[in-house]
């Protein structure tokens, strides 16, 4: 006999920290949505039943910026049930690496490189929140810190 029952859970996201390797300074690629909530935001999106996060995230990146990318580090987890306006979400943020040229492509409506620090406006989400956690990361070495 098996249970059928099933819990209802959080939705799995990731999120890609692209650093272009072959630019000046490491700039990162942010994406303006082309769907609600809109505003900028990492590349990223859904893992597919049956998909591994590091798969799910090497194709989410491929999808939205039309690059080919290294996955480096796993900055942290983000489970905020506010984090998404739409749904408790939880997000695996990894650090990739790429070269090439990027296009705004899937759900992406424009693409942009810059400074992590800088970015061109008003960030989705929590991303505001994991660039910060990211650029502490790149500067000392210190991860997220991780909270109940």
């Amino acid at each position: 006999m098996t249970n059928t029952f099933r819990p209802v859970t959080p939705l799995l996201t990731v999120d890609i920290i692209i650093e272009m390797t072959d630019r000046a300074g490491l700039p990162i690629v942010l994406i303006e949505r082309k769907h609600p909530p809109y505003g900028w935001a990492l590349p990223g999106g859904f893992v597919d039943v049956g998909e591994t996060l590091e798969a799910a995230a090497v194709r989410e990146a491929r999808e939205e910026t039309s690059l080919d990318v290294i996955l480096t580090e796993l900055l942290g987890v983000y489970s905020d049930p506010r984090r998404d306006q739409r749904g408790h979400t939880v997000s695996a943020v990894y650090i990739a690496q790429a070269s090439g040229e990027p296009r705004a492509a899937d759900d992406a409506a424009n693409l942009r490189l810059c400074s992590a620090a800088h970015p061109p406006g008003v960030m989705a989400f929590d991303h505001q929140k994991i660039l910060g956690d990211y650029i502490r990361f790149k500067t000392n070495g210190v991860r997220p810190r991780l909270q109940p």
